[in-house]
């Protein structure tokens, strides 16, 4: 089976999919066949996305979802079912990362990163299970970074967030073993996005875009990731994916 053939048709829920990761997956796996079924709060973002998408033949819809709400995360995955009878692939991409000291106190910051990075890839594995588990059948994939493997100063409260989102990954690959449910985590470095965009203390940022603009790699290199892990035969289960630039040192 080539890698075509294994993505074609599979119903594809992809939260944060205005920019960044999200935006550059939903074009790979649209090109591939995929019917693409965009989450993201910007949703002239992702309306204009999906109908590019489907003018080129593709099968996209958006869905305005805000991932701290719970039950908007439950209707973009009741619309995706809705409208396309099933959903194979949950994509829990949203993040958000306004790193700073802890001494900083950025009590604000870190509410809003785990309301996204933690309660959002939450909300998104209450959403999909409850269908995967009738159909026996799914893939949940969750987004980490290398924060979720490293912590450096600064970015405590992130890491954290990263790292549970690998914990929860574990634990749930190990749950839903009965239902034929496939697990992945994938973990960037820097790659082209707009999540440096989040950080607001001013020192932050303007260290982030630095970094960024020197090494970071496009969005696609992440959409490749998921292609590969989506595209294995059913029998396989890609749990765990680390990829950084070839110049990225941390």
């Amino acid at each position: 089976m080539n890698e075509n053939q294994s993505i074609q048709n599979k119903v594809v829920v992809i939260t944060g999919a205005s920019s960044g990761l999200g935006e550059a997956t939903a074009r790979l796996l649209s090109r591939e066949g995929a019917i693409v079924v965009l989450g993201a709060r910007r949703a002239e973002r992702i309306q204009s996305l999906a109908q590019e998408l489907n003018d080129r033949g593709g099968k996209a819809l958006a869905v305005a979802t805000d991932v701290t709400h719970a039950d908007q995360v439950k209707h973009l995955v009741d619309t995706a079912v809705q409208n396309y009878g099933r959903i194979d692939v949950m994509i829990n991409n949203a993040g958000l990362m306004p790193s700073s000291p802890l001494e900083r106190l950025k009590i604000d910051d870190w509410d809003r990163m785990i309301d996204v990075n933690i309660k959002g890839v939450l909300y998104g594995i209450a959403a999909a299970l409850p269908y995967m588990r009738q159909q026996k059948a799914g893939h949940l994939i969750n987004v980490s970074s290398v924060a979720g493997h490293k912590v450096r100063p600064g970015g405590a409260v992130y890491a954290a967030t990263k790292f549970a989102v690998r914990v929860l990954s574990e634990g749930l690959r190990q749950e839903v073993k009965p239902y034929h449910i496939r697990t992945t985590v994938i973990s960037p470095g820097a790659v082209t996005t707009e999540l440096p965009n989040s950080a607001t203390e001013p020192d932050i940022a303007e260290s982030f875009q630095k970094f960024y603009a020197e090494i970071a790699i496009p969005a696609e290199s992440f959409a490749r990731a998921v292609a590969f892990a989506i595209s294995q035969p059913e029998d396989v289960d890609i749990n765990e994916i680390l990829f950084r630039p070839t110049r990225q040192e941390f």
